[in-house]
């Protein structure tokens, strides 16, 4: 804080980190121009690595930029001296350090570090910057024989209250200089398996998820540097709400994503009604759709009769059945074993036409003009195509369900009669968010087309082995150049990088541009948030995107509403993650005053749920409050109205029949008003319990919280609604209260 004795020197120090930061930036533009000035002429050779060290010095200079807010907020006394914490390590011309990468080992203490086991640490120091400025010093003494007390001037809570009591933006910011020890150690858990953060709402399991990807990026940059990481959150609302957060740690090489963007030119922007959704959601679905497909190679009872010339060729269903068989032996994807089908049916209509003309089968001339005749044959075709058609996954589940008899043959003895009736639509009706993860399946089972990709493969492989061969010697020759202080941060880009990013013809895809357009893209860490409302179909599209099942599990089992979502961690997991997962609980409540948390605790009692309340870290100023009104628009205007003239940023939750009207009325007042994603960044958002989901605001207006805890998803969605304001609650309804808030203002 001003006038602490110590702030002339942090200063000081501060000015050199900054200046530090400045040069190696000035080196980076210098030696990107230099390059860039070079031109695109000369050989291929010449292009390709010019083209190289342009990517190379464009992701060291945005991985610089990206750091320049609160570059330096830590520092740690020991025996030894000082240490300084920051963003990213920094070393000055004569590598002496200026500052270590939070993440490094020798960071720990920092967030470890306590009275009762120092580590080591005299003092740990918390320091505030704005625009390169020092504005405040918060120290805590850890060993009082060595540091007199009287030279410090705060306790160890004032930098997380300060950060807990600051104005929200809009977006969520990354924690960096205020990680708590029980959320340390969570980041800093090992990558084996899947790790499940389950915590109350205002537990920080976003945060803490997100510094995990950017501590595991750090710490296995070898591996995860050519995989990248995934990271999946429930809506676009939220992705929108979280994106600064890794690029503000230096991390870049992360592709975010919900459910619905899985797969490549499928964007659903809507939702099934939940008990349709609960249909499409279960396992059961596995079977239906490998029936569906199944159902798709044909085996007429009859066989099939083909003219050819002259001639008659029949096939049996027993040798169109032989046929199958040995075609999906060698490969189980419907797509894939199409031309092994296709060849065994020809070769036995080869077979059988030799006979019909009485020639010899096994004379390879006589049998290659019969191919050749039986492939040029417009009815050889048409039935052997009918037979075993190339399918894309939107055909099938399009006919699927647009078509009872489809339906009901491939779902017969697994669904009822009403569930089946439940997934029938138009066949030229919108997929839906809840459709991805079946279109998914149907990928896996399809395959690819092997006549159209073949050609695309080809191109892809020969495009990558030209860049590669480039892509290490261009990284060769960069190691013995004196960076100046830039190999803190060279292994932000990797030879895998380089060489994905440019082929023969020049600048290509970033690793995550590559990543989010390739639906079989093998990432090396998944981070899941809202786990819990993932149907087990979801987890099947999840655990195909981690082979190695490396995961961080976000969610809060008390906040489940999807009726296929999770009911406990065993029943989400155990077969995803082939048992190998473990949990980790956080317990303190960093958002949500314990004025406000005692009201939605009183919901998550009602509902009954094997979870414990997170522990409120502050009481709080403002008491919640509840308003029972006869005009609803007037009434939600003037609590907005009191928002909007004090700091922060303030939403609206409210049933969906109600969002329209509610922005419309807000909109005619003069509010700076939004619905959705837009809402991140007006003064007031109007959003559906859903859309909320792991976001915070510092004013929060619940209308008809009635109608919010009586549909259909319960009393998980009103709990959501109460647990996501810092600062003031409110409720504005016509109707009655549930009864579990009755006497709870």
């Amino acid at each position: 804080m001003q006038g602490h004795p110590d702030t002339v020197e942090e200063q000081a120090h501060l000015d050199e980190a900054y200046s530090r930061l400045d040069a190696l930036r000035a080196l980076s533009r210098a030696r990107l121009a230099s390059t860039m000035a070079q031109g695109s002429s000369g050989t291929h050779q010449n292009r390709s690595e010019r083209d190289s060290f342009v990517s190379m010095y464009t992701d060291r200079l945005a991985a610089l930029e990206s750091v320049e807010a609160r570059l330096l907020f830590g520092r740690l006394d020991t025996a030894t001296g000082p240490t300084w914490i920051g963003r990213i390590g920094l070393t000055d011309e004569s590598q002496k350090v200026l500052q270590i990468d939070w993440r490094a080992p020798a960071a720990a203490p920092f967030y470890q570090a306590t009275a009762a086991s120092p580590q080591g640490v005299v003092r740990r120091r918390h320091i505030t910057t704005e625009d390169r400025r020092v504005v405040g010093l918060s120290d805590e003494v850890l060993d009082p024989d060595l540091v007199d007390p009287d030279a410090v001037d705060s306790g160890s809570d004032s930098a997380l209250l300060a950060a807990l009591g600051a104005a929200r933006t809009g977006r969520m910011g990354d924690i960096v200089a205020t990680i708590q020890a029980e959320q340390d150690r969570i980041i800093r858990s090992g990558a084996k398996g899947a790790l499940v953060v389950q915590g109350g709402p205002g537990t920080g399991k976003t945060a803490v998820a997100l510094h995990r990807a950017a501590y595991l990026l750090y710490t296995h940059r070898d591996r995860l540097e050519q995989s990248g990481v995934l990271v999946l959150g429930p809506t676009g609302v939220f992705l929108r709400y979280v994106e600064a957060v890794l690029p503000s740690l230096g991390e870049t090489g992360v592709v975010l994503s919900s459910i619905a963007e899985l797969i490549p030119g499928v964007t659903p922007t809507t939702r099934d009604r939940d008990h349709v959704a609960l249909v499409k959601g279960d396992s059961v679905m596995v079977t239906v759709l490998a029936n569906a497909v199944r159902a798709r190679q044909r085996v007429p009872k009859q066989g099939v009769t083909m003219r050819v010339g002259d001639t008659d060729v029949h096939l049996s269903a027993g040798t169109i059945a032989q046929s199958g068989r040995e075609a999906r032996r060698d490969n189980d994807t419907h797509n894939g074993a199409r031309i092994a089908f296709l060849t065994h049916a020809l070769n036995q209509s080869a077979t059988r036409l030799a006979r019909r003309r009485k020639l010899d089968p096994g004379d390879a001339y006589v049998r290659e003009d019969l191919l050749e005749e039986l492939r040029d044959t417009k009815a050889v075709r048409r039935e052997l195509n009918l037979l075993w058609m190339p399918l894309t996954p939107q055909r099938v589940l399009r006919d699927l369900f647009a078509k009872p008899d489809v339906l009901g043959e491939a779902a017969g003895g697994l669904l009822t009669r009403d569930q089946q009736r439940l997934l029938l639509r138009d066949a030229d009706s919108d997929f839906t968010v809840d459709d991805v993860p079946l279109l998914d399946e149907l990928a896996e089972l399809l395959g690819d087309d092997a006549v159209a990709s073949t050609a695309d493969r080809a191109r892809e492989a020969a495009a990558e082995a030209r860049a590669a061969a480039y892509a290490q010697s261009v990284l060769d020759a960069t190691e013995g150049m004196d960076d100046g202080g830039l190999d803190a941060i060279a292994s932000m880009v990797s030879g895998a990088d380089v060489a994905a990013r440019y082929a023969d013809t020049g600048p290509s895809l970033t690793l995550a541009e590559r990543a989010s357009s390739d639906r079989e893209w093998a990432y090396g860490h998944v981070v899941v948030d809202e786990a819990q409302e993932l149907s087990p179909m979801a987890w099947r599209a999840v655990a195909r995107r981690c082979p190695s099942r490396s995961m961080t599990v976000v969610g809060d089992l008390a906040q489940t509403s999807s009726g296929s979502g999770a009911r406990s961690w065993a029943e989400a997991l155990d077969e995803v993650t082939r048992g190998v997962w473990r949990v980790e609980e956080l317990t303190i409540n960093y958002r949500t005053p314990a004025r406000i948390a005692r009201v939605a605790d009183r919901v998550l009692a009602a509902m009954d749920r094997d979870v414990t309340a997170p522990t409120a870290v502050r009481e709080g100023d403002h008491d919640p409050s509840d308003r029972l009104v006869t005009d609803l628009p007037a009434a939600v205007l003037d609590v907005v109205r009191g928002y909007v003239a004090e700091p922060g940023r303030s939403v609206v939750i409210a049933p969906p029949d109600l969002v329209a009207s509610l922005l419309d009325s807000l909109r005619e007042a003069g509010i700076d008003v939004a619905a959705g994603a837009r809402g991140l960044d007006a003064a007031v958002g109007v959003m559906t319990p859903t859309q909320v989901k792991g976001l915070e605001f510092d004013h929060v207006l619940v209308v008809e919280p009635g109608v919010v805890g009586a549909g259909a998803s319960g009393l998980a969605d009103l709990y959501v609604a109460l647990t996501r304001a810092t600062s003031r609650l409110d409720l504005v309804r016509t109707g009655d209260l549930p009864p579990c808030l009755l006497g709870a203002f």
